[in-house]
């Protein structure tokens, strides 16, 4: 009787220890899966926000490509630039001399311009920014119209957004913007240099989102 007591006493004592390491093992394997499972839809969130970044800049390089055929023959002939989708006009093309009244032949290639950036513009939700630059040569003297290079540059950018509205751009589509002689292209030490940084530069930027109530 005792030898049984004692077989039943040992048995009782061991069952207890495989339920434990059986629910040890059943909770390290549930752990596991849960794991493997973030790991996998974390997998999945990279591989679709990859997949939406390469379709995102393919388009970006679709729409690039598209707006040079589009001003292929300005950009043939230099009277244009086009780097970044930043379109640049040099000064002297658009107007005379610390001057901001629009040459005929500048009117006429801001005429030329306003169906491409109307289609360039028009896939997005973007507006197009219109910056005066000049170079760092204080305004000759008995020039009272201006104050300043800022002042002349902030003129410029004005005449050009009123032309490119007066041949078609809609009013809400576009905005100036002056630099005056900040963020030259070129060094101000030559006239080459200081040619360069006299000019205007459109750009597409984002609209910006409405207020929430």
């Amino acid at each position: 009787m005792s030898a049984l007591d004692d077989g039943e006493v040992g048995g009782a004592a061991v069952a207890p220890v495989w339920e434990v390491f059986g629910d040890l093992m059943s909770g390290l394997l549930g752990a596991f899966v849960l794991v493997l499972v973030g790991v996998l839809v974390v997998q999945m969130d990279l591989v679709a926000s990859l997949e939406s970044e390469i379709a995102k800049r393919r388009i970006e390089e679709q729409r690039r490509v598209a707006l040079e055929k589009a001003l292929a023959v300005p950009l043939a002939a230099g009277r244009i630039t086009l780097h970044e989708g930043r379109i640049g006009i040099s000064g002297s093309v658009l107007f005379p001399v610390n001057s901001d009244e629009l040459r005929s032949e500048g009117r006429q290639l801001l005429k030329s311009l306003v169906p491409a950036l109307q289609a360039y513009l028009g896939e997005r939700r973007e507006m197009l920014m219109v910056s005066g630059f000049t170079d760092d040569r204080p305004i000759r003297e008995g020039n009272a119209r201006y104050a300043d290079n800022l002042e002349l540059s902030a003129q410029r950018a004005l005449t050009v957004t009123r032309a490119l509205i007066d041949e078609g751009m809609p009013r809400e589509q576009v905005f100036a913007a002056a630099f005056g002689p900040e963020q030259p292209v070129a060094s101000n030490a030559s006239e080459q240099g200081r040619s360069l940084n006299r000019r205007v530069e459109m750009a597409p930027v984002p609209r910006a989102s409405p207020a929430k109530p």
